[in-house]
């Protein structure tokens, strides 16, 4: 029996606004790991409520969680337990050729991987 692993499977998206902006700017391309799980400060897509978001994951130090855009012009969301859902975590981005990469669960503060 064969089992389809591609639900594991890196994959790329567009951005397609300017709420990631500077560290992700409009048409750059980012990778996702899928993940359910991952660290304060992380790049992730979320879904939440149905709608999915491209955000950096922030859990207060009273625990309430949140998504939070780069650029100040767009709202944090709230997250409520059982009405959202960690889809992937971003491990790369792609910017006219100009590659950065991000370590998949740990915040990295914009920081290069060596």
């Amino acid at each position: 029996m064969t089992q389809d692993c591609s639900y594991n499977e890196l994959y790329p998206l567009q951005v397609l606004d300017d709420s990631m902006t500077p560290e992700f700017p409009e048409k750059c391309i980012i990778v996702i790991e899928p993940a359910e799980v991952c660290a304060t400060g992380a790049y992730v897509i979320a879904s939440v409520n149905g709608e999915r978001w491209f955000r950096q994951f922030v859990r207060a130090s009273d625990g309430s969680e949140k998504l939070v855009a780069i650029n100040d012009s767009y709202p944090e969301i709230p997250l409520n337990d059982g009405e959202y859902r960690i889809e992937g975590v971003i491990v790369q981005r792609n910017v006219s050729r100009d590659i950065r990469h991000y370590k998949p669960y740990m915040p990295n503060n914009g920081v290069e991987l060596q």
